[in-house]
């Protein structure tokens, strides 16, 4: 089993910025892509963010692209997700996925392409 622990979520003015943090820990694993999504309430959940083993490759939401950036530190086996410029829209749950894996594909937008998921971490942004 995987362990996914999201932090740093929190309320926020329109126009803030919150880090948020995913720590993976468990059983051995090798490489991994971490993904980011996000629940309103009364809505799905939806993709945010995607990163690849290296860091190379990244995919991001159109809704968040320009303010939003992710990153991981594999020596950590964290990944974050840095919110700027955030928008009460961005108001949400946001979970973190790992899919044991190296590279990104397409389907890393879907949230059945990853095999475990943390609790979330609400994010509030307040207009």
């Amino acid at each position: 089993q995987v362990q996914l622990v999201e932090s740093g979520g929190g309320l926020v003015q329109a126009g803030g910025s919150l880090r948020l943090s995913c720590a993976a820990s468990g059983r051995t694993f090798s490489t991994y892509v971490m993904g980011w999504f996000r629940q309103a309430p009364g809505k799905e959940r939806e993709f945010v963010a995607a990163i690849s083993w290296s860091g190379g490759t990244k995919y991001y939401a159109d809704s968040v692209k320009g303010r939003f950036t992710i990153s991981r530190d594999n020596a950590k086996n964290t990944v974050y997700l840095q919110l700027n410029s955030l928008k009460p829209e961005d108001t949400a749950v946001y979970y973190c996925a790992f899919n044991e894996v190296m590279f990104l594909e397409k389907a890393a937008k879907g949230p059945s392409w990853y095999e475990y998921w943390g609790q979330g971490t609400q994010v509030t942004v307040s207009s």
